[in-house]
C-alpha cells in the first residue's frame, strides 16, 4: 500500500482511543509489568508516546517544511519517558495523550500538504536523508507497532496460565 495522507489520519486519531479503552482503570498489574530487562511496560509505552508528540512529529514536519535537510532533527530521546513520567497515573498519562494527539492531529491538517510537500525532504540524525511522506508513514506504523507491543506485553502476564494452549498463542511467540 502506498502512502495516503487521507488515509492514514484516521489511524493516527484513533490511537488515543483505542489505547484508552484498552488500558483505562486496569488494575495496575496489567500496565505495569514489561517483558523483562529493557523493555518497556505499557505504562511506558504511553509515556512514550507522549514525549514523541511533543518532540517528535509536528516538529519535525514543521523542520522539512522551514528548512528542508540542511537542518537535521534534534535527536529523539527514546527514554525520555521513565523520568517525564514518574508520579503520574495511567489515567493521567492517557488525558495526556488524547490531548496531545487532537492538537498535532489538528496541526496536520491545518497544514493542507500537499503532495509536492510530502517529497520535501529533512535530515534525520542517525538515519540520514527523509523525506515528509517517510516520516508521517513513520508514524502511522510507530503508533500500530506501541499498539501491538502494548497488547503482547499485556498477553505474556498469562504465558503460563494458558497452559496447553501455549503452543497455539503466537502472540506468546511460542509457534
Amino acid at each position: 500500500m502506498q502512502f495516503d495522507l487521507e488515509k492514514s489520519t484516521p489511524i493516527l486519531e484513533r490511537t488515543p482511543d483505542i489505547l484508552n479503552q484498552l488500558l483505562r482503570n486496569l488494575p495496575n498489574d496489567w500496565v505495569s509489568h514489561n517483558e523483562g530487562p529493557d523493555t518497556w511496560s505499557p505504562f511506558d509505552v504511553v509515556g512514550h508516546l507522549i514525549h514523541g508528540e511533543n518532540t517528535d512529529w509536528i516538529p519535525r514536519v514543521k523542520i522539512i517544511l522551514a528548512h528542508g535537510d540542511t537542518e537535521a532533527f534534534e535527536p529523539f530521546d527514546r527514554f525520555a519517558q521513565y523520568e517525564l513520567s514518574k508520579g503520574k497515573t495511567l489515567d493521567s498519562l492517557l488525558d495526556e495523550f488524547q490531548l496531545l494527539r487532537k492538537k498535532n492531529i489538528q496541526e496536520l491538517k491545518g497544514l493542507k500538504l500537499t503532495d509536492q510537500d510530502l517529497l520535501k525532504t529533512g535530515r534525520h540524525p542517525e538515519l540520514g536523508i527523509i523525506t515528509l511522506k517517510n516520516l508521517l508513514a513513520a508514524w502511522v506504523v510507530h503508533d500500530l507497532g506501541h499498539i501491538n507491543q502494548i497488547t503482547r506485553v499485556m498477553a505474556k502476564q498469562y504465558t503460563h496460565e494458558v497452559g496447553v494452549w501455549t503452543q497455539y498463542m503466537k502472540v506468546l511467540g511460542k509457534t
